[in-house]
């Protein structure tokens, strides 16, 4: 998982400015507060997500990637609707994300989009920031 933590903090490093880049390193995804899942294919881990508790009726998404040799196999979308069905066992109201802007960010966006979520303002402690797109989704 390590490695592929760091491909998704590469990842976003090469496409997004440092002060806009938002992904939680191992560190931070072991706080108190952060729930991480791993989608496995056979061996291969295959894809990441993590679940962050901002109160008692929040939740945000943070660091899904999906590894390389499985994009577009459905392995994000099975991590997201995972992630949702965890939120709604712990009687979370609605659940929050950001995620980045640019065209490489399109696919990301359509699939949020696809299971509900709609674009909103900045939420919790982000600012307003021309890399950043934020939505939610009540569940």
């Amino acid at each position: 998982m390590q490695a592929l933590v760091a491909r998704h903090l590469q990842g976003m490093h090469a496409l997004t400015p440092p002060e806009s880049v938002h992904a939680l390193g191992l560190e931070k995804l072991k706080a108190e507060g952060v729930r991480v899942w791993s989608a496995w294919v056979g061996a291969e881990l295959a894809g990441i997500g993590a679940l962050k508790t901002l109160d008692a009726s929040r939740g945000e998404l943070k660091s899904m990637r999906v590894a390389d040799a499985f994009l577009g196999q459905g392995v994000g979308r099975a991590m997201l609707v995972h992630l949702l069905r965890e939120a709604r066992a712990c009687e979370m109201q609605s659940v929050w994300l950001e995620t980045g802007s640019g065209p490489a960010f399109a696919p990301a966006q359509r699939l949020y989009e696809s299971v509900g979520f709609q674009r909103c303002g900045r939420f919790g402690e982000y600012r307003d920031d021309p890399f950043s797109v934020f939505m939610m989704m009540r569940l």
